[in-house]
Order: C-alpha cells, then sequence, then structure tokens
C-alpha cells in the first residue's frame, strides 16, 4: 500500500448561486495498492463530503462535489517533504504578500495560544 495525495474540489452554492462562484479545494492523504484505487477512493470521500445546509440567513448552501482534480504518489513520508507545490501567479505582489503575513501571523498566534493550554 502507498500515500497518495488527492485534490478534491467543491462548489459551493449559497441559495439560488447568484454570487461570485466559490470553489473548495481540499488536499486529503489517501492510502491506496495503486493510482486508481486512490483516485476512486478520493471520488467516494467527495461524493460523502457533499452537504447541504442553512447559513445563518437561512438560506441553503450546498456543497456540490465536482471531482478530483489531482492525485501525486507519496514516496515517502519523511520530516520536511514536499507534498504539495503550486506556482500562483499576481497582479497585485504587494496585497499579495500582505496578506500571506497577515495569514502568517494568525496561525502563529493560534498556535502560541494553543502550546500555552497544553503547557
Amino acid at each position: 500500500m502507498k500515500w497518495y495525495l488527492v485534490k478534491i474540489v467543491y462548489r459551493i452554492i449559497c441559495g439560488e448561486g447568484l454570487h461570485t462562484p466559490q470553489f473548495d479545494e481540499q488536499l486529503r492523504m489517501v492510502r491506496a495498492s495503486d493510482a486508481l484505487q486512490a483516485f476512486l477512493k478520493g471520488r467516494l470521500l467527495g461524493e460523502h463530503g457533499e452537504e447541504t445546509f442553512l447559513n445563518d440567513r437561512q438560506d441553503p448552501v450546498k456543497w456540490k462535489f465536482i471531482d478530483v482534480s489531482e492525485l501525486y504518489l507519496i514516496d515517502e513520508i519523511k520530516d520536511g517533504a514536499e507534498i504539495y507545490t503550486r506556482v500562483q501567479e499576481e497582479v497585485d505582489v504587494e496585497a499579495y504578500l500582505d496578506n500571506i503575513r497577515r495569514r502568517a501571523n494568525r496561525l502563529y498566534a493560534q498556535c502560541l495560544d494553543q502550546s500555552k493550554i497544553v503547557a
């Protein structure tokens, strides 16, 4: 059995869907004997993850499974191993960098808070 990283894509539809299209891309680890089994497991996970619920305004929100869009064999799981990479092109470089820094600072603060709880 081998480890694979699968990307599962959902479309998020709020109400009648009259909004900017939204998609959720999830990276999931699956254990499978080969790529086909990993792909099919990813599809099952995606189908089981579909759901519909009401948001805080009582509008229906639907997570519709689209498909498995990427599949990567993980040769070895070791400290610091790269498991996914994506090249991003941005028009507004400063806004992109600012967003990354803000997200990193929030994540760092959350980690600090969690470590205080454990200590």
